[in-house]
């Protein structure tokens, strides 16, 4: 038997339970038939404007069923879907659609005058609109369908395993975003993984609300649920007054999220654990969850669990087990059913429990490499295992913790900020000498940035003018929350700013 890519899982989920309801989206319901059938018609349309094999499409858009389907006529044809974050400023999008060669964009009409604003700086030749409410079956997208046959298409060359996916955007330590490209496997094996430990059925309701331009929006839980046959709920953006009211009339079983949106639900006047009752998996990821979230949550009848995981593993790398969400607050739990991991010294060697050393795993849910980046992928490959920069200590049982993130990178409201693209920005300004990015505590977002600077003799500027000329050239989430003015940075004898001690300082 030919191996078989992830398209095929609504082919044969159509064979097996066509009639079971796959997505909702608003008032819209697809069932699993209904699903198939438009994907198809999707796959038959990209063909028709000469999308083939290996060719990247983008997509800008918030949550919608119109995403799920991209994602999957992508993996039937044997195309690299780019997810582009929205948040990013349209110099942003430009370099990763550049960076990606991409010549397909498929995009909501609310971000018509973002993609204006980057017309003529990319590769994109081609550009599919998606429908407002107001023009829903008139819009390019919609049309498309319409004109194609809802026959199984045939790709081009055969799709298995191995065909690369996604490239997912992830920022770089440099400035330089990398994209992380994962194969179709990739996705087969986060959702076995994931499968195995949380024990998915097609019973299962998911309330999708993270955005799919993570791989977090993609691979937790969308695609697991649509492989056992369970269903996706979308919200378009998280709102926590429509997310509790979502948990009530959708009847949710399942709830992944970051942090701050635990916060914000839990801070909501309509908050009630009444919302949460037909809810049996609550689970955080994608920055650290304070211990006291959890035990808000733990006092109002709701265990709230922790995960692990990045855009390089597609991204599901360990979770806590639900019995420990308590006694073990604060760790990431253990490596999945097809994950290994351990903590490693800067030679590789394997540390003893609870020695402090970098988390280093390995899996068939891993990327192929980055993008055009053989340089970054043989470093992060280093000695056979996936380096994930972050510091950690696992404990007898195997349970591993989080210490330190080896690297500057710090987390804001669930989203990567790498301190020196932000300085690269800072830079800019004519006045500023010398800059520094850390990430401090905060209570809102768990991690904000701080700008510190030093400006040149003679010149100065106010906070505020500083963070209104970021906000110009950084997506929301990068721009500092603060700045201070300094004479001087502390560095090392190399030269080297030394962010420990700025963090010590203004922690």
């Amino acid at each position: 038997m030919q191996a078989q890519g992830i398209g095929y899982w609504l082919t044969k989920r159509e064979f097996l339970s066509g009639d079971r309801e796959a997505l909702v989206d608003g008032e819209r319901r697809l069932t699993y038939k209904d699903l198939n059938r438009r994907v198809n018609r999707l796959t038959r349309h990209f063909q028709t404007m000469g999308l083939k094999h290996g060719d990247r499409c983008a997509m800008l858009a918030y949550n919608c069923l119109e995403y799920v389907e991209t994602i999957f006529a992508a993996a039937k044809l044997g195309l690299m879907l780019v997810p582009l974050n929205w948040r990013l400023s349209p110099s942003e999008l430009a370099f990763n659609l550049s960076d990606s060669e991409t010549g397909t964009l498929i995009f909501d009409p609310e971000f018509a005058e973002t993609v204006e604003a980057f017309k003529g700086q990319t590769p994109v030749k081609r550009m599919l609109a998606l429908g407002t409410k107001e023009n829903k079956g008139a819009d390019p997208y919609e049309l498309g369908l319409a004109q194609s046959s809802d026959d199984e298409p045939i790709p081009d060359e055969p799709v298995g395993p191995d065909t690369p996916h996604i490239i997912m955007y992830t920022a770089g330590t440099t400035g330089r975003p990398k994209g992380a490209v994962l194969s179709q496997g990739a996705s087969f094996w986060n959702a076995i993984n994931l499968e195995l430990d949380m024990q998915f059925n097609p019973n299962d309701r998911d309330l999708a609300i993270l955005p799919m331009f993570h791989i977090g929006g993609i691979g937790l839980f969308t695609l697991p649920m649509l492989h056992v046959g369970g269903t996706v709920v979308i919200q378009h953006t998280f709102d926590p007054a429509e997310t509790l009211q979502l948990l009530r009339s959708e009847n949710i079983t399942l709830l992944f999220g970051v942090p701050a949106i635990f916060l914000f639900l839990i801070q909501h006047p309509d908050f009630s654990s009444e919302a949460f009752e037909n809810v049996r998996l609550v689970m955080s990821g994608g920055a650290p969850l304070p211990l006291n979230l959890v035990k808000q949550y733990h006092n109002a009848g709701i265990v709230l669990q922790q995960g692990f995981g990045m855009s390089e593993a597609a991204p599901s790398i360990a979770t806590l087990r639900t019995d420990l969400a308590i006694k073990k607050a604060g760790s990431i739990g253990r490596a999945l059913f097809h994950v290994e991991a351990k903590i490693v010294d800067e030679d590789m060697r394997e540390l003893p429990s609870g020695e402090v050393g970098e988390l280093v795993i390995r899996g068939p849910n891993l990327m192929h490499g980055y993008w055009k980046r053989p340089d970054a992928t043989e470093e992060a490959f280093a000695g056979g295992w996936f380096h994930t920069g972050d510091l950690a200590r696992m404990d007898e049982e195997g349970d591993i913790y989080i210490v330190e993130r080896k690297k500057d990178m710090f987390i804001s409201g669930g989203e990567n900020v790498y301190p020196a693209e932000v300085e690269n920005a800072l830079f800019e300004l004519l006045e500023v000498a010398e800059a520094a990015v850390i990430g401090v505590k905060d209570e809102k977002w768990g991690e904000a940035g701080k700008a510190i600077v030093v400006f040149k003799p003679g010149k100065k500027l106010t906070d505020e003018q500083i963070l209104t000329f970021l906000r110009g050239r950084l997506a929301k989430y990068k721009v500092p929350k603060s700045v201070a003015v300094v004479d001087q940075l502390p560095r090392n004898a190399a030269g080297k700013v030394l962010k420990n001690t700025l963090r010590e300082k203004y922690s």
